[in-house]
């Protein structure tokens, strides 16, 4: 029998508490303790920028999402960015390629000339085949514990960000 590819779809589409599910599952209970979450506040995921994936059962097996942060320089000004993630796949069906379709989906919907630099919390190596690395963040501060080499940053033109400054909510007004 041949499976259907994955189905992208928005992530707005998709159960909110399927989502929480899957976000669970991928990363624990005690996820909510992360800095990313910190970092991110209270903002709402960005549904242009968030996605999910189906398999031919119509079983949510991966999901993406972006979120409005700002890095607040030394002077007090914020300059907005985009927090990718978490990016969580399903534990039985990680290896698949579904991570790397929705890195692929979100960067596509961001266009060429992203309008801002994105940001996130992971693992080098496998982020850096999407653009990202460490290179402009070693002056950056988070709310929370984080490792130097994990927060990763993908702009088009890096001489825009700050050498420092501090990540954390967007506050709007």
């Amino acid at each position: 029998m041949t499976r259907l590819a994955p189905a992208l779809i928005p992530l707005d589409a998709v159960d909110p508490a399927m989502v929480e599910q899957l976000l669970d599952r991928a990363f624990g209970t005690g996820r909510r303790a992360r800095t990313a979450y910190k970092v991110r506040g209270d903002a709402e995921a960005l549904p242009a920028l968030s996605f999910a994936m189906v398999d031919e059962d119509e079983l949510l097996v991966a999901t993406i999402q972006a979120w409005p942060v700002a890095l607040t320089d030394k002077a007090g000004r914020a300059h907005p960015l985009i927090m990718v993630g978490p990016v969580a796949v399903l534990p039985e069906r990680q290896g698949e390629g579904f991570g790397s379709a929705l890195m692929l989906a979100q960067a596509q919907a961001l266009g060429p000339q992203a309008p801002l630099p994105q940001v996130l919390i992971g693992d080098a190596p496998y982020y850096g085949r999407f653009g990202f690395s460490d290179e402009h963040t070693g002056g950056w501060t988070l709310p929370g514990p984080w490792e130097p080499t994990r927060l990763l940053v993908r702009c088009t033109n890096p001489a825009i960000l700050p050498q420092e400054g501090s990540l954390g909510p967007w506050k709007n007004g």
